[in-house]
């Protein structure tokens, strides 16, 4: 019987600690405790003010419009992002490229200039009217008494919305394999039943993209501030308006904005750790020799 040893491992070997490392390291302490002094030695900074108005009424009455806000949104524009997602998939030529471009004007111009537009709107349309084309009106209604700041809030943030998600939709849709469309239509099912069947699996690919656009759907609510919204920034905005403590009253606003940031955060990694389960790829199997 003969034994044949295998190949000897090698020693591994370990990096030395560059200089230049050290020197990083030193660097960002130094920048670290520098922001610190700046940070507790300057009286600008107004911490008693922080104090004040941190849990403060106004406060946590402008951070609950926030998250109302944000939730809304993001449930319209969940909605229309799936519906221009399967429009974007669609066969039809003309469907597509309508979706298409929903898209590029959503997405290609500042959500700014939207939340102001919609604000605005009604120096475009005075009367928002229901009737035949080139026939009677029906009803009207003035813009002015309809669109408020949180209409053309959730207008602006929700058509924007619809366009990321509609791309985080088309994404999960077109990660399914395509041997599950055709096996579908092979057996005679309906359009509506494919989808039926398909976005289940692609869910597992839509959810973490989705748990980041909800992080930033929450930070860009910050921008209906603009508009008179009374929402968190606006908030802090009217109290340093009236007392002048500007720093103060936006590092409170900062404060919130984020903690809750971190904490949706951590929720989207875990949600990303859960859903990338069995994803990993396989080693492919190596024969043995005889």
């Amino acid at each position: 019987m003969t034994v044949t040893a295998g190949p000897a491992r090698r020693a591994r070997r370990e990096p030395r600690p560059s200089p230049w490392r050290y020197a990083a390291i030193a660097v960002i302490i130094l920048v670290v405790l520098t922001l610190l002094d700046a940070a507790i030695t300057n009286p600008n900074f107004g911490w008693p003010t922080v104090g004040q108005y941190l849990f403060s009424a106004v406060m946590l009455r402008g951070l609950l419009l926030t998250l109302e806000l944000t939730a809304v949104v993001m449930i319209v524009g969940s909605v229309l992002g799936v519906i221009l997602a399967v429009m974007r998939t669609s066969a039809n030529p003309f469907v597509s490229r309508a979706a298409w471009g929903y898209i590029w004007f959503f997405r290609g111009t500042p959500l700014l200039i939207q939340v102001i537009f919609w604000f605005n709107i009604a120096a475009l349309f005075p009367r928002i009217e229901l009737a035949v084309p080139f026939g009677p009106t029906l009803a009207g209604i003035d813009a002015n008494a309809l669109v408020t700041p949180w209409t053309a809030a959730v207008l602006a943030l929700s058509l924007n919305e619809g366009a990321y998600m509609a791309e985080i939709v088309r994404g999960g849709l077109l990660g399914v394999d395509r041997g599950q469309y055709e096996a579908a239509q092979a057996l005679g099912m309906r359009p509506g039943k494919v989808f039926g069947i398909v976005m289940p699996q692609a869910v597992r690919t839509i959810i973490p993209p989705t748990a980041n656009q909800l992080v930033t759907t929450f930070k860009n609510t910050a921008l209906v501030s603009v508009i008179g919204l009374a929402d968190l920034l606006h908030s802090a905005q009217v109290v340093y308006a009236l007392n002048y403590q500007t720093i103060p009253l936006l590092i409170v606003a900062a404060f919130w904005y984020l903690l809750l940031t971190s904490l949706l955060s951590y929720v989207q990694s875990l949600l990303e750790r859960k859903y990338s389960k069995g994803y990993a790829p396989r080693s492919r199997p190596v024969a043995k020799e005889a």
